[in-house]
């Protein structure tokens, strides 16, 4: 899935021409209706019929890649949800589906909460991109030049706002999480492990405001022992999403 993921949304790799990007994402339309009708054309799409089935539907993450293609942005909280929605139905539906049956609640939740830590771990280089990632009456409330998300280091309002932002995420991943029984967990290995690093990511990121984290060696080596930690405990049915226990 992330490599399907990682193929369509290539479209917006800087110097891409805009034309032939709009090719490409018609081209995606079309095999979303190949995988639907069950005769996908593409390596990766016949490798997720056999994994999950026909009746996965890839629009959401094609509608999702479309609106970033076009640089919108976002008017509303309700228009983030939407758009994090859309992802969801995209990247972690159908894998909880294979798992828990019936389980559409938790993947919405789990899923919405995940993308959106994830546009916030990016905010300044996705605003350099033209791509912002708070919803502009939020912005305006608070009276922030929405610029400034393109300008780190940010002004206090900004920083207060993505702070709350981040640790009303962090517990929405944690809640959705504590709602999945351990004998689960074991199955959603990957899943649990995505949230684990997102959620150490967005404590990072909270804690160089008002400036971005840079990378380091250092941090490389210890997210990925967060990973083989949390790879461990979802294999015992032990995961829990606690800044305690990936920091």
């Amino acid at each position: 899935m992330l490599a399907l993921e990682t193929e369509i949304r290539s479209v917006l790799k800087p110097g891409m021409e805009h034309r032939v990007s709009h090719v490409r994402m018609e081209w995606w339309r079309a095999e979303a209706d190949r995988l639907s009708a069950g005769t996908p054309a593409h390596p990766l799409t016949r490798a997720l019929k056999e994994d999950v089935g026909s009746d996965t539907n890839i629009s959401g993450l094609i509608d999702a890649t479309i609106w970033d293609l076009a640089a919108a942005t976002f008017g509303s909280r309700a228009e983030v949800t939407g758009y994090c929605e859309r992802w969801a139905s995209t990247m972690i539906e159908p894998v909880v589906r294979t798992v828990v049956p019936d389980s559409l609640a938790f993947a919405n939740r789990f899923g919405v909460a995940l993308r959106e830590l994830e546009l916030l771990a990016d905010l300044a280089q996705e605003a350099h991109a033209g791509r912002l990632r708070l919803p502009l009456d939020e912005l305006e409330r608070e009276g922030i030049d929405p610029d400034a998300l393109a300008k780190p280091p940010w002004p206090a309002k900004l920083c207060g706002l993505l702070m709350t932002r981040h640790r009303a995420l962090r517990a929405a991943l944690g809640a959705s999480i504590a709602s999945v029984s351990g004998e689960h967990q074991a199955a959603m290995r990957g899943l649990l492990v995505w949230a684990a690093l997102a959620h150490r990511r967005s404590i990072t990121v909270e804690r160089a405001l008002p400036n971005v984290p840079q990378p380091s060696r250092v941090a490389a080596i210890k997210e990925l022992w967060a990973a083989w930690r949390a790879a461990r405990h979802a294999s015992r049915g032990t995961f829990k999403l606690t800044q305690e226990s990936i920091t």
